[in-house]
């Protein structure tokens, strides 16, 4: 089976969702992970911190890479969180990606992985 990235979209300056909502929003997301455990279709996923966490490497062969703080683009969205799944072909990663929009209530994007060749 292919695997596939589900990445999860998310406004850079959303407006609040309140607790409870928020509190909803969490479970309704780690019920679908039970569901796509139970399937066979899980490898992996995981929630990110926002952009204003993040750190940047610029590696060069001549100098010291050059590392700074905040995103590496300023965005309207960015990647909240993902999944990597498995998936016989692309209509069925849709079909989780569908559940998963459903549940974390946010748009995801699907993209396959590049296949190995077989040399």
């Amino acid at each position: 089976m292919k695997q596939y990235l589900l990445s999860v979209h998310n406004e850079a300056d959303p407006e609040p969702i309140p607790p409870e909502e928020m509190q909803k929003l969490y479970e309704r997301t780690a019920a679908y992970n039970t569901e796509v455990q139970a399937e066979g279709a899980w490898v992996f996923a995981g929630g990110l911190h926002p952009p204003s966490t993040a750190t940047v490497v610029r590696a060069s062969q001549d100098t010291d890479p050059m590392i700074t703080d905040g995103p590496y683009a300023e965005t309207k969205e960015y990647i909240g969180g993902f999944w990597v799944l498995r998936a016989p072909d692309l209509d069925a990663a849709l079909a989780l990606a569908a559940r998963a929009s459903l549940a974390c209530g946010a748009p995801v994007e699907v993209r396959p992985f590049q296949e190995e060749s077989e040399d």
